[in-house]
């Protein structure tokens, strides 16, 4: 089955951000061989959209603005979503235009789908170890580190998205 890629136009049976094709090209452009290593276009079908997957579960609501359609599958294209380069208390600030996937969210999809062919992107969690001792050798966890993996590329390279704390874009009147 084809993969159906978002177009900006808000697709109800959309199943990825980036196509087989964007996904090379990003890859290529940055000198990462491993996606052309993958040579069957059925896999890497498969790989964006379990990629795509993990960005809705693991995102969908830390983006600033609102889904553009309520039948969209996706979380993009999205409305008022402000652009932080431009945010200013003295202006008004610029948006991600309503009709597009950002070049951004597509980048973050293919390096997701990537990490996806040697790992599973959201593991099922366990209780953490404390205490661990096997004859001499003993390890011990840190009970406060996550126990799911964290793509910290990912969250930097989304997290222009995001809703800002501190700044919901709208200003109350003080009288004094």
């Amino acid at each position: 089955m084809a993969l159906i890629v978002e177009d900006g136009t808000g697709l109800a049976n959309a199943e990825s951000y980036v196509s087989v094709a964007d996904a090379a090209t990003y890859h290529a452009n940055i000198g990462n061989t491993a996606w052309a290593a993958i040579t069957s276009d059925t896999t890497k079908e498969q790989l964006l959209r379990k990629a795509t997957d993990y960005m809705v579960a693991q995102y969908r609501l830390q983006y600033a603005g609102y889904r553009r359609y309520s039948t969209q599958s996706l979380d993009w294209p999205r409305l008022y979503v402000p652009l932080i380069d431009s945010l200013s208390a003295n202006v008004f600030p610029q948006y991600v235009d309503f009709d597009i996937v950002p070049t951004t969210v597509k980048n973050a999809c293919a390096e997701l789908a990537l990490k996806s062919y040697t790992a599973i992107l959201m593991q099922d969690l366990t209780q953490g170890v404390i205490r661990e001792k096997v004859d001499v050798i003993e390890v011990e966890y840190d009970k406060y580190s996550p126990q799911q993996t964290r793509y910290a590329q990912i969250d930097a390279m989304l997290s222009v998205f995001f809703k800002q704390q501190g700044n919901d874009m709208s200003r109350s009147l003080v009288r004094t």
